[in-house]
């Protein structure tokens, strides 16, 4: 297999990743959209206190609408935190949304997992 024709496939292996992904965030949305607004997350909890509190599907998803839209994915997960009333996890999700080639990385659910495996290591 030479270059372009390699670079050619893994192009469109990459963009229909992306799209699967995307396409996932969104049926994820839905069902999060229902399932958050019954939480009661403090207005002042700080970032490991709001992810102890938020479900799964919620860093999931982010973290799918990263993957597929990529850098675009900033605003859209900063509205959407805003919107659930997790608003600590905006900042981490833009930054991580923003550094190139960490798409790839669930960061998100990485930090999901570490809160709940180390308590009280995450502000």
């Amino acid at each position: 297999m030479d270059l372009p024709e390699f670079l050619r496939t893994f192009g469109i292996t990459l963009l229909t990743l992306m799209g699967i992904s995307l396409a996932l965030a969104l049926l994820l949305l839905i069902v999060v959209w229902r399932k958050v607004k019954r939480l009661n997350i403090p207005h002042d909890a700080t970032f490991g206190e709001t992810l102890l509190l938020t479900p799964l599907l919620v860093v999931l998803m982010i973290d799918l609408l990263d993957f597929g839209l990529d850098f675009l994915a900033a605003p859209f997960s900063w509205i959407i935190l805003d919107r659930l009333g997790l608003k600590a996890l905006r900042g981490v999700s833009v930054v991580e949304a923003i550094i190139p080639f960490t798409q790839a990385i669930p960061t998100m659910t990485i930090a999901w997992l570490w809160v709940r495996l180390f308590p009280g290591t995450i502000q």
